[in-house]
């Protein structure tokens, strides 16, 4: 329904579009008395023209966002809709047992069998006599074998597969032979097109839960450090994207294997980049496992120009793991090269700064904290800051590992004129020249002692 309603509203657009042109058209042909069309005339009917254009895609936009409410955030469709939401931020079995409860079960009155096919194990069935029957357990197990393929499907009274929506008692989801199945009597009164997004979402949820076990697994054993530190390792970039107007640079060093440091660079679009970079507390293993935890949030969240609700996201996650004093300082700003400006929340981050060049040399403009600890605090209200860039600004973003670096007095780096010299000379360089500069005046200023803490960067230009 929502994907033909949406042809419809396109066709009558484009119709309407064409017939409005036909008339404008019209009015350019000359009276008798008229030698020629004037270009006095022409221009405002192609003023008209553009303006009912222009007109025709924001009514297109609104109409487009109502048909986005009626069919798939009420009626029945939002009993999907609910679950999909809850199962973005899914971690465990555990929250994905509760997110069935509360919003098949009680909500949508739906009973639910999930089914471990690798292992012919049932994982989670609903009280209730369907999913407890024997036999319907029985025919789904032979009928529904673990090399079915992946995907969504829907089935009807007889547990047989059906591409007839009014036939349909439930639908089921296959993702790694982990199969769901969810009985519903009125399935055929969801909008076919919500199931695309759900079996996304849950075949994300299943890959999420693998690796967070893979990671509790080897933390428990602490013996597969090289494995671990691969599979963090996986969660940062593996290349820096190439951006227009925007050069990137980055530097990660973890004191041990693992780390509890991290960064990102997502484009959003065009001209607007999402950059994050954040420290966990503690070392080791638990960090390293809340470190994979914040970088898959933020990965699989679909809106992240909302900066606000990116870090509650984060902070969830984090307090859903219930690991005691662990929580995380993050840095996340949205890079907007053509507005030129820079969006920001900084959760309690060593201050990142914007060296700004004037005619008395660059400027140091701090992005101070606004925002408290994430994942162990109430984080209260936030609010978004902005700052405006402009040409040759470079923005540095480091982890507290750089500047609390200490020489033989004690006294730390980041208090020291030399440090603030090093970025003054760094900020007419690239962003990979300055992260090699401050990368060995940190060796340096150390004495070439061994370091401690994990020392992460990420540098960017802006206007190149």
């Amino acid at each position: 329904m929502y994907k033909t309603r949406k042809k419809f509203l396109s066709i009558g657009i484009f119709v309407f579009s064409i017939i409005l042109f036909v008339v404008f058209c019209l009015l350019l042909i000359p009276e008798r008395n008229t030698p020629k069309i004037s270009i006095y005339t022409i221009a405002i009917v192609f003023a008209l023209f553009l303006a009912v254009i222009i007109l025709c895609n924001k009514i297109k936009k609104i109409w487009l966002a109502r048909i986005h409410y009626e069919t798939l955030e009420s009626g029945e469709t939002v009993v999907i809709q609910r679950f999909i939401n809850r199962l973005r931020f899914c971690y465990t079995l555990d929250d994905f047992y509760n997110a069935i409860s509360e919003c098949l079960e009680m909500k949508g009155d739906c009973s639910v069998l999930l089914l471990d096919k690798s292992k012919n194990y049932i994982l989670y069935n609903s009280p209730d006599k369907i999913t407890t029957s024997e036999s319907i357990r029985e025919k789904l197990f032979q009928r529904y074998t673990d090399t079915w393929d992946d995907g969504y499907f829907f089935f009807d009274r007889h547990l047989g597969v059906t591409s007839r929506l009014k036939k349909t008692r439930g639908f089921f989801l296959c993702s790694e032979k982990q199969h769901l199945y969810v009985f519903c009597n009125y399935t055929r009164l969801f909008d076919t097109s919500i199931y695309p997004q759900l079996f996304e979402e849950y075949k994300r949820f299943i890959s999420r839960t693998k690796t967070i076990a893979t990671l509790s697994e080897i933390s428990a054993t602490t013996k597969e450090w090289e494995q671990l530190a691969e599979t963090q390792q996986s969660f940062l970039p593996q290349k820096i994207p190439n951006i227009p107007k925007l050069k990137i640079a980055t530097y990660f060093r973890p004191l041990v294997n693992v780390s509890g440091d991290y960064f990102s660079i997502l484009p959003i679009d065009k001209s607007c980049t999402l950059l994050m970079l954040g420290d966990v507390s503690g070392k080791g293993l638990p960090a390293a496992l809340i470190m994979g935890l914040v970088m898959n949030t933020v990965k699989i969240i679909e809106d992240k120009t909302d900066l606000v609700g990116v870090i509650h996201a984060i902070d969830k996650a984090i307090k859903g793991m219930h690991l005691q004093d662990k929580y995380t300082v993050l840095f996340l700003g949205i890079v907007d090269t053509d507005k030129m400006k820079i969006r920001y929340i900084n959760a309690s981050m060593s201050d990142p700064i914007i060296l700004s060049p004037s005619p008395t040399g660059y400027r140091l403009k701090p992005l101070t904290s606004n925002a408290s600890l994430v994942g162990i605090l109430d984080m209260g209200d936030i609010e978004v800051q902005e700052k405006r860039l402009f040409r040759g600004d470079t923005i540095l973003m480091a982890t507290d590992g750089v500047s609390e670096v200490m020489d033989e007095n004690g006294v730390e780096l980041g208090d020291t004129d030399l440090y603030k010299k090093t970025l003054m000379a760094g900020a007419a360089k690239s962003p990979q020249e300055m992260v090699n500069d401050i990368v060995n005046l940190i060796m340096k200023y150390n004495g070439d002692k061994k370091l401690h803490d994990d020392v992460t960067m990420m540098i960017a230009k802006v206007g190149y």
